[in-house]
């Protein structure tokens, strides 16, 4: 049971990575006041553009550029679009997610020929695990050797920059006047204004971190879990990362709790595949909609009151004009 418990833990650590990504971009986006429907958009646009520079240039750094690259692209036309011109945010961010879902997979027939998809990605074109020392001598320590060898070890690169991505948003947010400020443009932006503080920078600077960690979440997708662009891979994990960020209320840490809860969900829900209860097995697709039925259950009754930011999905209109 307790082997069980390491591997369903480590799964969880690579499920979730993805969603704690998207809710830290979200996270930075709706502090600011802006609501970001587009995660699941940036996902999709970053996978593709990092998976199909991968298999070009044979660099996963090229690809993990090129995914982040494209992914504040999208992120800065909706901002332009919400912030710059006041359009309404959630058709907007629709928008992004209507427009990547398209473009990835028109792209991919028409560059690879493959039905949408990359070429597989191997060698330097993804990222490999990382290994800790001694991990093979550890593994048979009781307790504390599966725990170093197979939880904390075996890892790739960016799902260890995932999880510190936590205390360093923390911090960001909560002990710099950079995160302040942002805090304040969410709550209040005209009195940001009338300290002298542009509303607009701030709120093009929240964007631009979006774009960033949602960036790396797509290319974690297609260049490290998968080592492929498949179409629509992002599955929705950017609107769970929305529910995670509700969930979560707004904080870093307990938005991360959220992306790890369901990360474990989606996990348990793949070890039950094929499991017999009663001489019957469970189906498939009831087992892979599991975690999508058990967010929205938790999401209606244990979340409680989250107070989002007053301002946030409210264009900033300056008095004078």
């Amino acid at each position: 049971m307790y082997e069980t418990l390491i591997l369903m833990l480590d799964s969880t650590i690579r499920v979730a990575t993805p969603l704690i990504f998207a809710v830290l971009a979200g996270l930075f986006c709706e502090r600011s006041g802006v609501v970001n429907i587009g995660l699941e958009g940036n996902l999709l646009a970053a996978a593709f553009a990092g998976a199909a520079t991968a298999s070009m240039t044979g660099s996963a750094l090229q690809g993990v550029i090129a995914g982040v690259l494209v992914s504040v692209a999208t992120s800065l036309l909706h901002g332009f679009a919400t912030i710059t011109h006041r359009g309404d945010q959630v058709v907007s961010g629709m928008a992004v997610n209507i427009l990547a879902a398209g473009l990835t997979v028109t792209l991919g027939r028409y560059w690879f020929d493959q039905g949408g998809q990359t070429p597989a990605l191997d060698g330097d074109a993804r990222f490999a695990p990382l290994h800790f020392p001694f991990e093979k001598e550890m593994f048979d320590v009781p307790v504390i050797g599966q725990l170093y060898s197979e939880l904390l070890s075996g890892h790739t690169l960016l799902e260890y920059i995932a999880l510190l991505a936590v205390p360093t948003a923390w911090w960001v947010l909560y002990r710099t006047r950079f995160g302040l400020r942002l805090r304040a443009v969410g709550e209040a932006p005209a009195a940001v204004d009338t300290a002298g503080i542009s509303v607009i920078r701030l709120r093009y600077s929240a964007i631009l971190i979006c774009g960033l960690l949602a960036g790396l979440g797509g290319v974690y997708l297609s260049m490290a879990q998968t080592a492929q662009f498949i179409p629509n891979m992002s599955a929705g994990k950017g609107y769970m990362a929305l529910a995670a960020l509700v969930f979560g209320k707004w904080r870093p840490w307990t938005a991360m709790s959220a992306c790890l809860l369901f990360g474990f969900l989606d996990a348990m829900a793949i070890r039950l595949q094929g499991v017999e209860i009663a001489g019957h097995t469970i189906p498939v697709q009831i087992i892979e909609a599991l975690p999508y039925m058990l967010t929205v259950f938790l999401l209606a009754g244990f979340i409680g009151k989250a107070v989002a930011p007053k301002a946030l999905g409210t264009a900033y209109v300056k008095e004078r004009e």
